[in-house]
Formats: C-alpha cells, sequence, structure tokens
C-alpha cells in the first residue's frame, strides 16, 4: 500500500514538471514572438528587407577629377571600387581624422578647458594654414577645438589638441602612428597633426578609407564629421563664441544622391596632395566610405566634392538596375 502511495506521488511530481516545463516554454514562445513584433515594427523588419537587396561587388571608378580613389562597404569592410588605391598620396587635412579620433579616445573630459598659447600660433601664418579663429590665450572646451579641427579644419585646434593629448606635438604624432599601424595601415607614415606638406608625410587612399571606418565607430567622432557647422560655447576673447561651417558641406547645396544621402567628410588640400576628400552616405540602408585625391584645382574648387556626388549617384544607380534586373527574374 505504501509503495503505491510512493509510486502514485512520484508521478503527481514527474507530472507537475512537465506542467512547469510546458508554461515556461509557452512564455517563452510568447515573449519570444512579441519581441519580434515589436522589434519588427521598430526597424527590424526593414533591416531584413535590406538584406534581401542586391549588393554591388564592384563599380568602375573611371571618368572623376580624382586620380585616386576607394569605395568602401562600411560594413565588412569590403572594397567595391578601387583607383590607384595603393599609391602613395600626401593626405593633406584628411590627416586631421586622425588628429580627431585620437585626442578623442584620449580626453577624460570632453568639456576640459585649454588655453591657446601664442606658442602654438607659430608658424601657421606663414605656412597659411587653415585656422578656425581663435586666438592666443584664448580658452576653448576641448570639444569646440575637436569641431573646430574637423568642421573648418583649424589648425591651431589639432596643435592645442595635440599639447593637450601628446605633451607635445611630437607625442601625440607618434600616438597617431602607433594608431595607424594598429589599423593596418601599412602605407601611411604621419609627421605632423594638421597634414600640412611634407615629404614624409603620407598615406594612400584605402588607409584613409580604413581610418574614417574606424573612427566612424565613435559616436562623438560621428556627431562631428555630421554636423554640417557648429557654435563654441563663450570663451574670454569671444563673449558670443564662434561658429563655423564644414569645408565640404559648404561646397555641397545638396547632399542627397541617388538611393540616399551623404552624410559627412572631411576635405583636405595642398598643392602638393590636390584635393582630397574622405566622406560617406548611406544609400538604400548600407552605409559606403569614398575618398579620393589628387583632384587638380584650388583650395575653393569643388571638384573633389562633385567626384564624390558622381561616385554615389553611380552607385546608387547600379544598385537599383540590379533591384530592377531582380524584380525581373522574380515575375
Amino acid at each position: 500500500m505504501k509503495s503505491k502511495k510512493r509510486k502514485a506521488k512520484k508521478i503527481k511530481k514527474e507530472v507537475n514538471k512537465v506542467k512547469m516545463a510546458l508554461c515556461l516554454l509557452v512564455e517563452a514562445i510568447v515573449i519570444l514572438t512579441l519581441v519580434v513584433i515589436i522589434g519588427w515594427n521598430k526597424g527590424v523588419g526593414d533591416w531584413m528587407e535590406s538584406l534581401q537587396r542586391p549588393v554591388v561587388r564592384k563599380l568602375e571608378m573611371s571618368g572623376i577629377n580624382s586620380p585616386y580613389a576607394v569605395l568602401m562597404q562600411v560594413k565588412g569592410g569590403k572594397i567595391i571600387g578601387n583607383m590607384k588605391g595603393d599609391e602613395k598620396i600626401y593626405p593633406a587635412s584628411m590627416t586631421k581624422i586622425m588628429t580627431v579620433i585620437v585626442a578623442i579616445e584620449n580626453l577624460d573630459d570632453l568639456d576640459e578647458e585649454i588655453t591657446l598659447t601664442q606658442e602654438m600660433f607659430a608658424g601657421l601664418y606663414e605656412q597659411d594654414a587653415t585656422q578656425a579663429g581663435f586666438q592666443p590665450g584664448e580658452t576653448v572646451r576641448a570639444i569646440d577645438l575637436l569641431y573646430g579641427a574637423m568642421l573648418p579644419s583649424g589648425a591651431e585646434c589639432c596643435i592645442a589638441l595635440a599639447d593637450t593629448v601628446g605633451g607635445s606635438r611630437d607625442g601625440f604624432v607618434e600616438m597617431m602612428n602607433k594608431k595607424a599601424q594598429k589599423l593596418g595601415m601599412n602605407g601611411t607614415h604621419f609627421c605632423d597633426t594638421t597634414g600640412l606638406h611634407d615629404p614624409d608625410h603620407y598615406s594612400t587612399v584605402r588607409d584613409i578609407a580604413v581610418l574614417l571606418r574606424y573612427a566612424l565607430r565613435n559616436d562623438t567622432f560621428r556627431e562631428i564629421i555630421e554636423s554640417p557647422r557648429h557654435s563654441t560655447g563663450v570663451t574670454n576673447i569671444h563673449p558670443s563664441g564662434i561658429t563655423y561651417y564644414s569645408t565640404m558641406f559648404k561646397n555641397l547645396s545638396d547632399t542627397s544622391v541617388t538611393g540616399g544621402k551623404i552624410l559627412g567628410g572631411k576635405t583636405g588640400y595642398t598643392s602638393e596632395a590636390g584635393l582630397c576628400l574622405a566622406s560617406f552616405a548611406e544609400i538604400y540602408d548600407r552605409e559606403y566610405i569614398l575618398v579620393t585625391a589628387g583632384a587638380a584645382g584650388n583650395t575653393g574648387s569643388p571638384l573633389h566634392v562633385q567626384d564624390a556626388v558622381t561616385i554615389y549617384n553611380r552607385l546608387g544607380k547600379a544598385i537599383e538596375a540590379q533591384m530592377t534586373e531582380s524584380d525581373g527574374s522574380e515575375s
């Protein structure tokens, strides 16, 4: 009799375990279903649709003003367009991409106040270096120097950041070269933070694309490079602050391209480097980086920006053509 009761209790316990397991399974299915539904409404559906869109595996890069060009897909880093991508170039102010990302990664406080000294301006006027508009003795927040280096390409901002973060310009340049080595930028060597010409300061358009792809992972960097303009805080010399503008966006009245838009970029120019531009765009829900260098012209010419519009439009049309072909094969 006792053995029958023990057996009944054991069976009942096993049944309860099964019931509990089934309840947990049902709960898990319900939760998973809700997550999928909510996720779909918040963009998962768009993401899955984007995966089904055709990818351009190779794009023709000829017919532009720049003799050097690389087009890279941000996700995965695949090169889909290449014209002399590994040949040596002078990067000019595209250098400031490295200056800004190294500074961001090593500043403890982006609101830290930094005073620009007379020494930081030495040689800038003689070399006709672009400046953001700060003056010797001016105290500026680090974040305003970062915007000043990227948007108006201010050389004094780069030097102030370098002295603060690296202890000296040479110390900061060493940090830049170490970062380049870590990123696999094997065709790159930096001599300064600004990109002012030096025969030993060189890179490749592929390396600059690798650098920009890395930098875009940083939210602060992305926010800066995507900004058409920035107004600084109040300083001891500029009581209303300074407003400066992106050297790329001021030459780009319309950011729209086929299937998307240009999101941001950093221009560069010296007489030895020619016109340079490292930009990125979103086209049919995918991001792409385009780096061009060596276009003929002077500092006010928009030929490098025109090249970006040309290539991004060409890419968008190539994707559209593949989408049309895909639709035709399904019908």
